[in-house]
């Protein structure tokens, strides 16, 4: 865990820029000894969101799966994209 003085990013805002980019990590920032702020670089911010996204996709799908939702096997996927490949559907 990146923990900075709130004092820092004014001071040394091109080193913490570096920093979050370097680790792909948020920096965490304090004011008066206490956590003010996280700060990180927007491919990881990005790239967090995806991950939270797509988290809660597969979340909706398995509660779709639980409550009875039609499922497909393997075998039933791969003959479909098949069939959409060869232009058979």
């Amino acid at each position: 865990m990146l923990i900075k003085p709130s004092t820092a990013l004014r001071n040394e805002y091109n080193s913490i820029s570096e920093l979050c980019k370097e680790k792909s990590e948020p920096v965490f920032l304090t004011k008066n000894g206490e956590g003010d702020l996280v700060l990180m670089s927007i491919e990881a911010y990005q790239y967090r969101e995806e991950m939270l996204d797509l988290r809660e996709k597969l979340l909706s799908a398995e509660a779709g799966r639980l409550s009875g939702a039609k499922t497909y096997t393997i075998a039933e996927v791969s003959e479909r994209l098949r069939g959409l490949i060869d232009g058979n559907l």
